[in-house]
């Protein structure tokens, strides 16, 4: 004779079983950082420290970072520090990225360039302010992994090549703003040369710990401003040799 109870208690735990392997295949494998995470980045990060510019703004808050780290640090895509991005090189902090891209002063018509693309993230983040970013790397890898990246994001306005960012790109030059994100020991002549009248360039300069400076081309005359005191990764490459 069956024992009904058993029978009864069988059949509870293999619907709750089947309940429980349903919620599983409709969960996500991970939960993505949400908006959320992006405005109080702006808000506690940027804004706390003096970034006024709406248009810098809107973009860290468009920009999706975590897509732009390795997937083992997505949780700390929003945090206030850089982070490794692989072959010794990292994504600068959010505060960095808002202020360079403040000082550049970029709008809706400009042509930018950037030196050291990195994961895409800067590049990203210009790309949503002005008309045409270039962005060269020097690290093969990282530049076609960025280019790839941009592409699936929909970044259409963004060029990325793989080159000696000490002699930037010249075949699009005059540029109206250039950003650098690695550090050379001096200024680039090349990048000064591709600047074009009224541009600015926004550049950390120095060896270990570096000077960020803002120097604008006009007149045919520079003005260089020291900003603040940054660390970077160093700028590399033939220029760089031949320089020191």
């Amino acid at each position: 004779m069956e024992d009904k109870s058993v029978m009864s208690t069988a059949r509870v735990c293999t619907a709750v079983l089947l309940l429980g392997l349903a919620l599983l295949w409709h969960l996500p494998a991970e939960a993505e950082p949400s908006g959320a995470a992006r405005r109080e980045m702006v808000q506690e990060q940027l804004q706390a420290r003096g970034i006024k510019d709406e248009g810098v703004l809107q973009a860290m808050r468009s920009v999706e970072r975590h897509l732009f780290v390795p997937q083992h640090l997505k949780d700390l895509a929003y945090a206030d520090r850089p982070l490794p991005i692989g072959h010794e090189q990292t994504i600068s902090q959010p505060y960095i990225v808002a202020l360079m891209t403040e000082l550049a002063h970029v709008d809706s018509e400009d042509r930018v360039l950037e030196i050291g693309t990195g994961s895409g993230y800067q590049a990203a983040v210009l790309a949503e302010l002005c008309r045409r970013v270039y962005s060269v790397e020097i690290i093969e890898p990282l530049a076609r992994e960025a280019r790839q990246r941009l592409e699936r994001l929909g970044y259409e306005n963004v060029a990325v090549r793989c080159g000696d960012g000490f002699k930037g790109w010249k075949e699009h030059a005059p540029y109206d703003a250039i950003l650098v994100t690695c550090a050379p020991p001096d200024i680039p002549s090349p990048l000064i040369e591709q600047l074009g009248e009224g541009g600015r360039l926004v550049i950390p300069v120095g060896e270990l710990w570096q000077e960020l400076k803002v120097v604008t081309k006009k007149g045919g005359h520079l003005r260089t401003e020291d900003i603040v005191p940054v660390r970077f990764v160093p700028m590399t490459g033939q220029g760089v040799e031949r320089m020191q």
